[in-house]
């Protein structure tokens, strides 16, 4: 049976409130416990850090991507299972999606966002059928789910954008949605 992996998406910051870092150590430990392998932005920094920190301690696979020139902004971490340094920002995010199966959208900046529209376009396009979620700490994104219902609203995209995303509120409802999607 082939490994499954979810790419996480998530800030190089900690963010302000500490459930932040709470719940991205509790979605490391869970991907570790479940057995599928973590891809994400290979920092050793903010969420990015304590995600891959808690798969590690947990036993977990991992698999950091990240471009050259944040090898030492977001402090690359070395130590991961699989190490990848790309040339661009583009590719870093082609290489993350090409190796999942599955993407996980922890709270985050622009770095995330931009993760995270890339993606959703995508599968807006049809270009993917991989299941996207968005990590609703304490209503975290939803501002952002807001904002795509607006779109909707206003008739840049088709009510059927809503079924490209799934809010999720704790690691227990995301098990859940992982465990339905990747069996």
């Amino acid at each position: 049976m082939t490994t499954r992996s979810v790419c996480v998406f998530c800030g190089a910051r900690p963010g302000r409130n500490p459930r932040y870092g709470e719940d991205a150590t509790a979605v490391g430990e869970m991907l570790a416990e479940y057995g599928w392998r973590l891809v994400y932005g290979a920092g050793d920094v903010g969420l990015m850090g304590a995600t891959a920190r808690a798969a590690q301690a947990a036993g977990g696979v991992t698999f950091g991507v990240i471009p050259v020139h944040l090898v030492d902004k977001e402090v690359g971490k070395r130590d991961l299972t699989q190490y990848v340094v790309t040339e661009t920002m583009h590719e870093r995010k082609k290489v993350m999606y090409m190796n999942s199966d599955a993407i996980v959208v922890l709270p985050g900046g622009a770095g995330s966002l931009d993760e995270f529209f890339e993606v959703l376009t995508w599968r807006q396009l049809g270009l993917h059928r991989k299941p996207i979620y968005l990590f609703n700490t304490e209503g975290y994104w939803q501002p952002l789910i807001l904002l795509m219902e607006h779109v909707i609203a206003q008739g840049f995209a088709d009510p059927t954008l809503r079924n490209y995303m799934q809010p999720v509120d704790t690691v227990q409802e995301l098990t859940i949605a992982l465990r339905a999607a990747l069996s």
